[in-house]
């Protein structure tokens, strides 16, 4: 009986240490320097890009346009350049799928620039999913080395839990183990490519990202939703591009990332000297302000929380799932605001089928509430509407929030790393016309088939609203 009461003792230990591990790991603040909010400036510099993809006659077509541009600021830099960037591989299911090869292009165009620019400063931040977690180097990520471009992958250890329950066990035992290249298990992320191992997937299963996706150089920076991503290259994106002061901002965000990751800092210090200085006093009719992670929800929140019953809300999204915009926004429903939502469906993910968590029932939910919005569903062809953003217009203005943040627990908390942008112009000005008119043209589908109506793709299920509050609430999900 002794023996049982101390194996049944030791078990329960064994199970409660990582549950105090994950309890503390859930105050541990964010490294310095994330979840930040830069001042407010003026500029007359604000720029809105999109990537579209549609069917029209039957046919697919795409315009893109933000790839293009990031090309054209690498051709243009000549002090440096800051890239950021989430998923830069080309790892989907090649016996059955063909995409363009982004990342590699991605690749010839830096390492080009670094060929002609020696002595200029490259910086590449990513994400370490694009190596399995250490399993092995892509050979674009060696070209880039081999050219002598710093890439720096994000010390995913340094942020917060998203995965609680199951980090907690992670940080307790498995890390120790630590990372190997060792490869006898197939990938599931490229089933064709170099195989894994299991601490891959167990440090995979903490689901952390470095999310972000923007370029910076002495000119200008850009943010955007769109990867580098072979698998991506047909999705849907939106980018904002600026120049101005801003970019010292942008500059100091990407600082922070480098610092708690282990590289070089002081380079920054040297970017900085090779831009034009800080105005004393900014002018331009755009008001600009860099946001990430919190920031972006707390932004949010305040956009729709301000908006009254002559305003119009405008909502682009690929997932929607946090808790308290969704309230926010029944709120504003009460208020007689108009909230008018363009929603991926949620049904592909690079070859495979979803099963439409959580827009689904997020939608269902709105559209049982006493005040429903207008809710139309990004009509897809196997590719991602991929779009993140919030658009409040008042009788004066366009507020223009977007980036890289889903509307989600985990990229929202403190918990992935994401950079937004919000842009206020006044009614009439050029970028409030390019993001209204790039609106109105999928809402009304203008020239093309671009959304559906919402009877089409509707879906209420109480076994998926289970699942998807389940997954929000604990973690346990990739969205």
């Amino acid at each position: 009986m002794k023996k049982r009461y101390f194996f049944l003792l030791v078990f329960a230990v064994l199970i409660l240490i990582p549950l105090v591990v994950a309890g503390v790991r859930y105050f541990v603040p964010v490294p310095s320097g994330v979840s930040y909010e830069s001042e407010e400036y003026q500029t007359d510099d604000a720029g809105f890009l999109y990537d579209l993809t549609y069917t029209e006659n039957d046919e697919i077509t795409e315009e893109q346009e933000i790839f293009e541009e990031i090309y054209t600021m690498i051709d243009e830099a000549e002090e440096f350049l800051v890239l950021d960037m989430f998923l830069f591989n080309d790892d989907y299911n090649h016996d059955t799928l063909d995409f363009p090869p982004l990342s590699q292009n991605l690749t010839d165009k830096l390492t080009a620039k670094q060929e002609e620019n020696p002595d200029m400063d490259i910086i590449f931040i990513t994400d370490r999913i694009n190596t399995f977690y250490d399993t092995y180097t892509p050979p674009h990520i060696e070209q880039l080395k081999e050219a002598g471009i710093e890439v720096i992958f994000t010390d995913l250890s340094k942020l917060r839990d998203s995965n609680p329950l199951y980090s907690g066990f992670y940080r307790t035992y498995f890390q120790w183990f630590g990372t190997s290249e060792d490869q006898w298990l197939m990938n599931a992320l490229r089933p064709q490519g170099a195989e894994v191992n299991i601490r891959s997937y167990l440090t995979m299963l903490n689901f952390k990202a470095n999310h972000r996706k923007l370029i910076i150089n002495e000119k200008n920076g850009l943010i955007s939703s769109a990867n580098p991503h072979d698998a991506s290259a047909h999705h849907s994106n939106i980018a904002v591009k600026l120049s101005g002061d801003i970019l010292y901002d942008m500059l100091e965000s990407e600082r922070a990332v480098v610092n708690f990751s282990g590289g070089n800092t002081r380079v920054f210090s040297d970017f900085a000297d090779k831009m034009p200085e800080k105005a004393e006093e900014s002018e331009g009719q755009y008001t600009v302000k860099l946001i990430t992670e919190k920031k972006i929800k707390d932004n949010i929140l305040e956009i729709v929380n301000s908006a009254g019953p002559d305003d119009i809300l405008n909502i682009g999204l690929f997932y929607l799932s946090d808790r308290d915009i969704i309230e926010a926004f029944k709120e504003a429903l009460d208020r007689g605001v108009e909230l008018n939502m363009i929603l991926d469906i949620n049904q592909d993910a690079f070859g495979n089928e979803k099963n439409g968590v959580p827009n689904r029932p997020v939608a269902d939910e709105l559209m049982n509430h006493d005040t429903q919005p207008n809710i139309r569903w990004y009509k897809s062809s196997g590719e991602q509407y991929h779009a993140k953003f919030i658009m409040l217009e008042t009788a004066d203005e366009v507020i223009f929030s977007g980036g890289s943040a889903n509307f989600t627990r985990r990229n929202l908390d403190n918990y992935n790393l994401e950079t937004n942008m919000v842009v206020t112009a006044p009614k009439g000005s050029e970028f409030a016309g390019e993001v209204t008119a790039y609106y109105d043209r999928l809402w009304m589908n203008d020239g093309a088939e671009y959304t559906l109506n919402y009877e089409e793709k509707a879906e209420a299920s109480l076994f998926k609203t289970m699942m998807y509050r389940i997954q929000e609430f604990t973690g346990l999900s990739t969205f």
